[in-house]
């Protein structure tokens, strides 16, 4: 196993809900990431963020580690959900909802 999927495993397990993504949850460099943490926020649910325009290893290495081609790629609790389209349909069905409530994800902080 490569150090960059090693790293990604790592953050991959050590959290319930893990958004890889263009930017910052306060700063999405592209609509689809944008997307996704509106999702996400809606959803009230904790989660991490990874920058893949901060680390080229990580960007190219998570299109491998989850065998899917695009950004964002959102996991809940180690298992890969899908991009933005994937959430947004799950959302839309309510079903991201139940499925972040059977996993017993965290809830976010209130700010």
């Amino acid at each position: 196993m490569s150090d960059t999927h090693a790293r990604i495993a790592s953050i991959v397990s050590e959290n319930d809900v893990v958004l890889f993504m263009k930017g910052t949850p306060l700063f999405p460099q592209c609509g689809f990431s944008s997307r996704a943490i509106a999702i996400l926020d809606h959803c009230g649910v904790a989660y991490e963020s990874v920058d893949v325009l901060q680390d080229m290893e990580v960007r190219q290495g998570i299109k491998t580690y989850s065998d899917w081609p695009t950004i964002p790629q959102l996991y809940v609790k180690g298992e890969f959900l899908g991009g933005s389209d994937i959430m947004m349909e799950m959302f839309e069905a309510g079903e991201l909802q139940q499925l972040m409530e059977e996993k017993a994800v965290a809830k976010a902080e209130a700010s």
